[in-house]
């Protein structure tokens, strides 16, 4: 048998042991970032409900690497730039479509939008024209995925805007999508109505960009929500039922 042969057997069993792992415990720089007493004490309420340590640990942040965040919010990026530390780079890819909606407009590509954190910097482009600075280490897209389907959103070329973060990311880099669960077997129906998207049509998203599906965390699951609602529904609101998907770009199998 040949060597890449035991290589990706090896690889294959990893990968279903790993979609069933249970939640390891952060390390030590995960639970400095979270515990640091300067975090604004907004983003420290938010902690219970957004579950940071279990969540950075799943996506296997570490100090040095280059995290890109899509749709990018204040909460997680601190945390993003705090892990990956003064070597590290946090990339907030801000898409054009979105300047109506934010007061201000939107940064320039290159500012440092954050000047305690200096280590986060600003891309504003097209979602369509999706690319960073380097090639990524993480990138991350928390419920907003389903919004590239909505006609706010152009809509975009989803096929394309997910093969562009495959050629971001490095071999055996991350994309971690995070949504709201919509009820299985109704792929987009629900993307601009309730703000949902199935699980299943992410997977077969990422499956068709090259992507391997490696875990899924159950850390924002939450039983109670039947997956009718809309997101914003009082009742739910900053608690629905999310799922927590990790894919990543396989490396390229070696020479005979």
């Amino acid at each position: 048998m040949k060597l890449h042969s035991l290589a990706g057997g090896l690889a294959a069993l990893l990968l279903v042991g790993a979609a069933h792992a249970t939640a390891a415990a952060p390390s030590s720089d995960i639970a400095a970032a979270v515990a640091d007493p300067t975090r604004p004490d907004a983003d420290k309420a938010l902690d219970s409900e957004r579950k940071p340590a279990e969540i950075l640990s799943f996506i296997r942040l570490k100090p040095g690497q280059t995290i890109v965040d899509v749709f990018p919010g204040d909460y997680w990026d601190r945390l993003f730039a705090d892990v990956v530390g003064p070597r590290g780079h946090v990339v907030a890819f801000y898409p054009a479509e979105i300047a109506k909606f934010k007061k201000g407009g939107l940064p320039l590509t290159g500012s440092h939008i954050f000047p305690d954190h200096p280590n986060i910097e600003a891309v504003t482009a097209p979602i369509d024209a999706f690319a960073v600075p380097k090639r990524a280490d993480v990138i991350w897209i928390r419920q907003n995925y389903h919004d590239l389907y909505d006609h706010f959103m152009g809509p975009a070329d989803v096929p394309g805007f997910d093969k562009a973060v495959f050629k971001a990311l490095r071999p055996g880099g991350y994309f971690v999508v995070i949504d709201h669960v919509a009820p299985a077997g109704s792929d987009l129906a629900s993307t601009n109505t309730t703000h949902r998207i199935d699980p299943e049509r992410v997977k077969r998203d990422m499956a068709a960009a090259g992507f391997k599906f490696v875990a899924s965390s159950a850390a924002l699951k939450n039983p109670e929500d039947d997956h009718t609602k809309a997101v914003f529904d009082k009742s739910l609101r900053g608690h629905t039922d999310q799922f927590v998907f990790l894919f990543q770009k396989p490396y390229p199998m070696p020479l005979d």
